[in-house]
């Protein structure tokens, strides 16, 4: 994701990596727009290895593992063993 606000309406959102390398502030910002569009009734789809970043960003998550969907679990029931299983291969 560039560094540049989304304005307007947004019906879909897909951020891949959208913090990565970036300072705290930076980081924020971008968290902050990405909620607000979700907030607006924009659908989300956040792609990240940060499983921290997902954790917090997410309602839902899908865990993909050789272009297959392994595991699914809502984010504030995830157990991070299980995921962490899945993620691997397992």
């Amino acid at each position: 994701m560039q560094r540049a606000a989304l304005g307007g309406d947004v019906e879909v959102l897909i951020a891949a990596n959208p913090c990565f390398g970036l300072d705290f502030a930076a980081v924020a910002q971008i968290n902050a727009e990405i909620m607000a569009a979700r907030n607006h009734g924009a659908a989300v789809l956040l792609v990240s290895e940060d499983l921290d970043e997902l954790l917090e960003m997410s309602d839902r998550l899908v865990v993909m593992f050789h272009s297959q969907f392994v595991h699914e679990a809502r984010a504030s029931e995830a157990d991070l063993t299980e995921v962490g299983r899945h993620m691997a291969g397992h």
